[in-house]
Formats: C-alpha cells, structure tokens, sequence
C-alpha cells in the first residue's frame, strides 16, 4: 500500500486540470495585423489618410463633372452628388474604424482564462524521455552464427548474460512504436528483422522457459508488434494460420482454457490478421467463460481459467478480457450478449469495496502458472510463469470508451473516476525514471521487466490522453 503522502502527490501530479499555458500571447505575424498587404484594405487607408471630409468632397466633385446635364437643372446635379459625396465620407469613416479596430483587437494578447496561471510541464514527458533513454542505452546486440545479427532486449533489463528473446524484444518494439522514436539511436528495422531471425525452425515463436515448440501465447505477441511496425501481410499470414492451427482445445486444452492466454492471443491476432476467421471463437469462448459473482451483486467477471473450474473471481483477469473484448468490438462489430458481458466486466470492477482504492486487494500484483504437456513427453509439463501488473490492466479498462458511458448511464461516475484514479497511482508509483520494478518477494532476479514497463507506459498514456483538456477562452 501506497503512503497516503506520495498518493496524494500522484493524484495531482496526474490532475485533470486544463492543459499549462506559458502566460505569454503569440508573437503577431511578420508585418503585423495592419500593414495593408491587401488592395482593399490600402484603398481604405489612403481615404482614411485624406479624411472623411475630403473623401467626401473628392466624390461629389467627381459626380458633379460627369454626371449628364439632361438632369433637372443644376439643383439636382448638386443634390444627387451631395448625397453620394456625404455616403462616401462616412462609409470611409466606418471602413477605417473598423480596421484600426481589428488592428488593435489583433496586437492585443488574448484574454486569460478563469484560473489559468502560468506552471511548469508536468511529469509525465520526462517518465517517456527517461524510459527511451534507459531502453536505448541497454539495447543488446549479438551476433549470433545460427541466425545473425540480433538487436533486442532480454526479457528484464540487467539481465546478465544478456542476449535478444522474443518477448522482451516484442515488447521493447511496442515501447519505441510508442514513443516514436525521436532520434536516430535505435532502429525499429533492426528490431524487426531481429524478431523474424528469432523464429523457430518450424515457424512461430516461444518464451525460454517453452523450449523450441512455439507457443500461441508468444507467437501472437510478436504478431502483433511486427504488424504495428508495417511488416507484409503476405509473411504475416503464414505464421497466423500456423499459430491459429496448432490453437484448438484438441492440440491446446491448456490454453484454450486460460484466460489470460486466449485473450493475449486475440489481442495480438487483431493486430496482425483483423479478418481471421478464429477471432469471433476467441471472442466467443471468452464471453462463455463469464461467471456470476454473488459478492458483487451478480455481476458477472472473469476468473483465470475460462472453463470449469473457473477459480474465484479476478480483477486481473476480469480487466483482460474487458480489454480484448473492446478491441474486438470496434473491429468486429458485436453481439448483444458480447455487450453485456463486457459491461458487466466493467459495473464489477466499479463494485469493488475495498479503500482506498491506490491500494485494494482489486489492484494486487499476481502471479499464474500457465502448464502444458510437453508433447514429446507427455507425462511431464512445460511451465510457464506468468506474472500480471495487475493495476495496469484496470487502468486501461476502465479507460475505455465503454466504461466511461457505463458509468454516465449508472450513475456512477464518481465511483468511476475514484476506481480510476487509484489504478492510475499505483500504476505510477511502480516506476522510477520511467522503468516499472516487480517488488513482490517472490525470489525472481527479473526485477525490471519489460513488458511492465510497456503496460505502465500504455496506461499513463492512455489516461493522459483521455483525461486531456483544452483551455476554453472566456466571451
């Protein structure tokens, strides 16, 4: 649990309160507003010049020469120029009020806001540069005689020895696609190619605890970040239909049953194959492994096991499929019953009773074992060990554009933003200088991984994105 000091420092460090001004209005263009670039506006200046009066006069002596003299008579030659010189006169006289006008409203700076006060940038541009900086400078590259040359990162940084795997490498290409990169210190191009070089002989990818058989799991990780930096659909959709081949409950009951493998594996397959035919099963099998939760008024949630047994009710879990069920919607379009799970997921997280909410047990860090028979011997398993930034994942479902209108519509948005928040200061509380730490005891050496410091980032950016207001001028 988070001190109650440092929270609230978070809190307002991540307010929702109008974007910084500098205080200072906008230099007036080159020239200035009234230098009378245009035809008009020099025709008007020169009357001006000459004075309404004289404007006036220059009219009616005018009208006075060339108008025919088959009027009626000299009265009428003066009458009709008369008028028109004094029409004249004062439409210069408005003309010119009107920009001097405009020239002073221009070179006058603009009309501060209620309460706008100059400040300082906040936090969170420094927490971006100071996370490119550490990844860029403990950027890996070995040169491998199997496969080449690799550019990457191991699963954590300060691994030692140190050398590219596909998981620390996928996750360090989604930090650089998000960040964009700014300078010329790392190529995303070299961390492609070190992805496809990672390959297994027989297609796919896996983690090194899987050995050399790929995993869905892992595969439609790298998937999915080889399509957001542009690779081929054509090569792309070789290792789709691999990886969606070998996913079935026939050659993988293990994970088709978990919940945090099915809804990675259709995260990643949105990204790289948005019109494979196994999406709308993926979708299927997660809102058939719904369960209702008596603690929480029925609402219905997610444990970490998709079929019987189910495990008791996760907000880790819960928030995942919240997730992958949204991304899958706006691709895919949705069913009603879709829809109701997926808002049921987020009334459940709003439900949650504990407080203060920067540090209730719904925000807890976890760990599951994902366990597979090896399938060159089956009597033994393949373990993996997976472990969750759990306040991450609320973070970014209730982040999105859903639970906002769920909770508009309930009438909970107090509720909301309280839940919200305390993700969002426990997420930010994890990291230092921009990379994300595992503090819990549970004896690994992989304190900074970096696939945490991904979902830190990816839920700081997203809540400064939503919450971002622009100043409204006063009239």
């Amino acid at each position: 649990m988070l001190p109650r000091g440092r929270d609230r420092a978070v809190s307002q460090q991540l307010g929702r309160g109008p974007v910084r001004t500098t205080g200072r209005p906008d230099p007036a263009p080159p020239g200035g507003p009234d230098d009378g670039g245009s035809p008009s506006a020099r025709f008007v200046g020169w009357l001006g010049s000459l004075g309404c009066a004289a404007a006036g006069y220059a009219v009616f002596q005018f009208l006075f020469q060339v108008l025919p003299s088959s009027l009626d008579g000299e009265p009428a030659k003066y009458l009709i120029a008369g008028i028109s010189g004094l029409g004249t006169g004062v439409a210069a006289w408005l003309a010119a009020a009107l920009l001097r006008a405009r020239a002073r409203s221009a070179a006058m700076p603009p009309a501060p806001t209620a309460g706008a006060r100059p400040q300082e940038p906040g936090p969170l541009p420094g927490v971006f540069n100071a996370a490119y900086e550490t990844l860029v400078g403990q950027v890996t590259v070995v040169d491998d005689p199997g496969v080449g040359l690799l550019t990457g990162w191991p699963h954590s940084l300060g691994e030692s020895p140190s050398r590219p795997t596909p998981v620390g490498t996928a996750y360090g290409l989604h930090i650089m696609l998000d960040l964009g990169v700014p300078d010329g210190q790392l190529s995303t191009g070299d961390l492609v190619d070190t992805l496809w070089r990672l390959r297994l002989p027989d297609g796919g990818w896996s983690a090194r605890s899987q050995g050399a058989e790929a995993r869905p799991e892992v595969t439609a990780l790298v998937l999915g970040a080889l399509a957001r930096a542009g690779a081929s659909r054509e090569r792309l959709a070789t290792e789709v239909a691999r990886c969606t081949a070998a996913f079935t409950p026939e050659l993988d009951r293990a994970g088709r049953e978990s919940t945090h493998v099915v809804t990675t594996v259709l995260r990643g397959l949105l990204r790289a194959a948005p019109a494979s035919a196994v999406l709308p099963r993926l979708r299927e099998a997660i809102v058939d492994g719904a369960i209702s939760d008596p603690g929480r008024a029925h609402l219905r949630c997610w444990g970490y096991r998709l079929d019987p047994p189910h495990g008791p009710p996760s907000p880790l879990h819960t928030a995942q499929a919240v997730v992958a069920l949204d991304r899958t919607a706006r691709v895919l379009g949705e069913s009603a019953g879709a829809r109701a799970a997926r808002e049921d997921g987020v009334r459940w997280l709003l439900a949650c009773p504990d407080a203060p909410h920067h540090g209730c047990l719904d925000l807890e860090n976890l760990r599951e074992e994902v366990r597979r028979p090896r399938t060159d011997e089956p009597a033994r398993h393949e373990v993996l060990n997976v472990r969750h930034f759990t306040s991450s994942w609320v973070a970014r479902a209730l982040l999105t554009p859903a639970a906002r209108r769920i909770a508009e519509e309930d009438g909970l948005e107090a509720e909301w933003r309280e839940r919200l928040d305390g993700a969002v200061a426990a997420v930010w509380a994890g990291q230092t200088d921009g990379i994300w730490t595992w503090e819990r005891g549970d004896g690994t050496d992989l304190r900074k991984p970096i696939w945490m410091t991904y979902q830190g980032l990816c839920a700081l950016r997203a809540h400064a994105v939503w919450m971002y207001q622009p100043v409204q001028p006063d009239h």
